[in-house]
């Protein structure tokens, strides 16, 4: 930081070598002093800059957090639910096949789609093959088995699919 002695000591050295008038000289200490001012609020202005950035920032951030935590919170709640249900296994697998459709529309309505995967075509892009499995019934490659589901958000893959491929013997792949 520049203090007040440091800034002009170089005009007021020439102005009192030059014999310059006293009025001169405070003309140049009157403009220092209002320099060292003007210094201090920017440096004040920056800094509360600075803090209502941050604390924009974490607002925004808590705002984005709310609104993705919000819809699995009724999935939670269901699965509360259940824990405390007394059916039978049957009734509890039905209200968790429910809690997934549940859970799978929140991902859903965060544009979260699961990676396509049995039947396709093995995209190493998209899909990590955890085997092979070796047949004749279909295409070198296709995807037969879905072992953990993938998922991307828009274009953007969030996860791979592990999946298990057919080997085909009969077919050259490439």
């Amino acid at each position: 930081m520049v203090t007040g002695d440091e800034f002009p000591q170089d005009r007021v050295a020439e102005a009192q070598e030059d014999g310059v008038g006293q009025a001169e000289l405070e003309q140049v200490k009157a403009e220092r002093d209002q320099l060292l001012d003007r210094l201090a609020r920017l440096q004040a202005e920056f800094d509360n800059a600075r803090k209502r950035e941050m604390r924009e920032r974490a607002d925004s951030r808590d705002y984005t957090i709310s609104s993705t935590v919000e819809p699995f919170l009724g999935v939670m709640d269901n699965f509360q639910l259940a824990l405390r249900a007394d059916g039978t296994v049957e009734q509890l697998r039905s209200g968790v096949e429910l809690i997934l459709k549940q859970m799978e529309e929140a991902l859903r309505g965060l544009n979260v789609q699961p990676v396509e995967t049995v039947g396709a075509q093995f995209d190493p892009r998209i899909h990590e093959a955890l085997g092979s499995i070796e047949t004749k019934e279909f295409p070198d490659h296709q995807v037969l088995e879905e072992i953990r589901r993938g998922y991307k958000i828009r274009e953007k893959l969030l996860r791979p699919a592990l999946v298990r491929i057919a080997e085909n013997p009969d077919q050259v792949s490439d």
